[in-house]
Formats: C-alpha cells, sequence, structure tokens
C-alpha cells in the first residue's frame, strides 16, 4: 500500500523521531537534528509520543545531584501546569500525619532538602473511568544499610524510571485527551544512608494497616508502592497499572529489552499484549504464582519485603507483594529495566522509554 517497510507513516515518523533523541544536558551537540517529514503521518501525535518518551530519557538520564525529590516534585508540578492538572504534594514529616508511613521510613535518611515526598497529579471530568498510573520514583538507591556495591549502584539514577514513564503516560494521556478521570501517583525518595536510615528488621506501618518486616533495606521499592498502591484503591479506579524497576530478577529471567509484566486479568493481558503489538513496544507477561506467596511470610509482621530464598523468582515475589496493596479491579504491575545498556541505531546507551507507548495504545482502545 506504499507504506514505508509496510509500515504505517505515522509510525515510521515516530520511530525516527524516536531515534533522534539525545541527551545533551551536560554536553552540547552543534549539529542540528534532522527533521523528516513524513506523507500521511499524524505530526501532531508523532511530536507529542516523542516528547512524553524525551521527557522520560531525560529525566532518568539525570543524575541524582541535580534530581532529587523536590526535583521531581518540580517535573511533576510542570507537566500538571502545562495541562490543567490538579497536583497536592505531602512532603517530610508530613507523611506521618496523612497516611504514607512506609514512604517517610524509606525516605527520612536522605539530607535536608531532599526530603520524601507523595506525589498525585488529577486530571479529567470526575464521573469518567478512572485510571491511576503508579511510579516507583527512588531517585538513588544506595541499597540503604544493606548498602549495594559499587557495580549495583553505578546505575541507581534511573531507580525512578517509574516515575518517569507514568509521568510521560500522564502526559501522552493529557495530550490526548482521552475521556477518564487520571490519576498519577508518585512515591519519590532517595533511598539514603544515615543515622535515620531503616534498620534491617525493623517492623513499618503501611497506609493498608498491613505490618511489614524489613528483611533487607535495599527491597524499598514495593515499600513505597505498597502505600501508593493502596492510595490508588481509595480512588476505586477502573484500572491501575504501577511501572518501576524493581528487581533485578526481572532482567536475569527477560533481560534488559524485554519488560515483564504482571496480571491476574486475562482481558487486561490480552489488552496489554495487543497494544504493545500495535506500538512494536514489547513486553512479556509472567504470572502471580501463588505457590510462592508463603515466601512473604514472617513471624512477627503481616509479611515481609525480601521473601524466602526457596521462591528464587524474585521479579513474582515482588509482583505478589504489590498485588496485597493494589486495588481491585483491573491492575497490571510492570517491572521495567528503563535503560539500553548497548547502544543500537535508535537507541543511544542510557535512559529508555519501555512499555508505555504499548499502553497508550491499550488505553486508547480500552477509553477512547
Amino acid at each position: 500500500e506504499g507504506k514505508p517497510g509496510g509500515m504505517d507513516p505515522t509510525e515510521a515518523a515516530l520511530a525516527f523521531a524516536l531515534g533522534l533523541y539525545r541527551f545533551e544536558r551536560y554536553r552540547r551537540r552543534d549539529a542540528a537534528p534532522p527533521r523528516l517529514v513524513t506523507p500521511g503521518a499524524d505530526e501532531a501525535q508523532v511530536a507529542s509520543l516523542a516528547r512524553a518518551c524525551a521527557l522520560a530519557k531525560d529525566l532518568i538520564n539525570t543524575p541524582a545531584n541535580d534530581l532529587g525529590p523536590a526535583e521531581l516534585e518540580g517535573a511533576a508540578r510542570e507537566l500538571a501546569g502545562r495541562f490543567g492538572a490538579q497536583i497536592e504534594v505531602i512532603t517530610g514529616d508530613e507523611l506521618l500525619t496523612k497516611g504514607y508511613p512506609a514512604v517517610h521510613a524509606v525516605g527520612r535518611a536522605a539530607a535536608p532538602g531532599r526530603e520524601p515526598r507523595m506525589i498525585e497529579i488529577t486530571w479529567g471530568e470526575a464521573g469518567r473511568p478512572g485510571v491511576a498510573l503508579v511510579g516507583k520514583g527512588v531517585v538513588f538507591d544506595t541499597g540503604g544499610l544493606d548498602l549495594k556495591p559499587s557495580a549495583g549502584m553505578r546505575l541507581m539514577k534511573k531507580d525512578m524510571g517509574g516515575a518517569a514513564h507514568v509521568l510521560a503516560l500522564g502526559a501522552m494521556v493529557m495530550e490526548a485527551r482521552l475521556p477518564v478521570r487520571l490519576s498519577v501517583l508518585v512515591p519519590a525518595v532517595e533511598n539514603a544512608v544515615s543515622g535515620d536510615a531503616m534498620r534491617p528488621g525493623d517492623v513499618l506501618a503501611t497506609r493498608k494497616g498491613l505490618s511489614v518486616e524489613v528483611g533487607n533495606t535495599d527491597a524499598e521499592g514495593r515499600l513505597i508502592l505498597a502505600d501508593a498502591l493502596t492510595r490508588a484503591s481509595e480512588l476505586s479506579p477502573d484500572l491501575t497499572l504501577d511501572l518501576a524497576t524493581l528487581t533485578g530478577a526481572a532482567r536475569v529471567a527477560l533481560g534488559p529489552q524485554l519488560p515483564p509484566f504482571f496480571t491476574d486479568d486475562e482481558d487486561l493481558a490480552a489488552a496489554i499484549e495487543a497494544g504493545a503489538r500495535k506500538a512494536s513496544d514489547p513486553v512479556w507477561r509472567l504470572p502471580l504464582w501463588k505457590g510462592y506467596l508463603a515466601s512473604l511470610e514472617t513471624e512477627i509482621a503481616d509479611l515481609k519485603n525480601d521473601p524466602d530464598a526457596w521462591a528464587q523468582a524474585g521479579a513474582m515475589t515482588a509482583a505478589l507483594f504489590l498485588q496485597k496493596f493494589a486495588p481491585a479491579g483491573a491492575w497490571a504491575h510492570f517491572d521495567i529495566f528503563a535503560w539500553n545498556p548497548r547502544a543500537q541505531p535508535g537507541y543511544p546507551v542510557g535512559g529508555e522509554a519501555q512499555a508505555i507507548l504499548g499502553l497508550f495504545a491499550m488505553l486508547k482502545a480500552r477509553y477512547a
């Protein structure tokens, strides 16, 4: 049909636009990027999606000295302002009085000015189907007192990749004016080391009321997501999606290019896979295998954050932990890498947007 390589003109233009991305905050290139004019392409949609993906990549690529919790809040405020959305931010010790104790526990060790916070963006008319997007916003992960080795810490500026992804996906939804009531929920923390850091063996309260024994302070992402998912459930959404750079086990299972997702909703799983195929944005479903639930049990609390070693499947046990806090109804969890470790044409080394183009295609099919 005259499509280049069988591709839709809009898809071809988007692929080219995504391939032009460069992170230039600290190192400017003089050459102006080329611009592709593709007859028949929806240039407005291409610009919107490319701009959103560039936002995610820019946030991921920015090091933690220039992107702390406050700067992540600033990016969320800028996004809310651009689309006329509401934003509420709960910061520091106010997290305790407002019911986000796990977010506070993970982030309280950070330096002054880098306090933990809960960011909530709301957009769209009340009464429309609710869509909650929850993103892990750990701006840097030392591992806490269970300190990561140097090699494991090197890329931890990207541990807010989930937050960057839900901000970008939220931008796509708002710019397309999808008829939904959108909530973007980002717990933003630095998992730092100080005299006030949470300790192995501590028992944390959560917003849901479940107690969690901290077996390992480096399994902190699921702790902040627990409070954020509980908040999402209070909104009674039609659909909840959470994205997080959660486990190394997901990379052992599927590598850096193929993010796993988890859901027990068969219709949602099929819709996610259809959106992924349509957008050429690959994902792979892994099971929420209930046989591993026992690995989260502990004698002194409702559950623990470091599953027993016998279960082995770290990405699955993390997802099972999150499921205990997820809203009833349609929910899916994405364990993304958010990084290209190897340069390829169109994919420079550095921050990468994964799954959200496919998720946007799914959301359009579901609600538009």
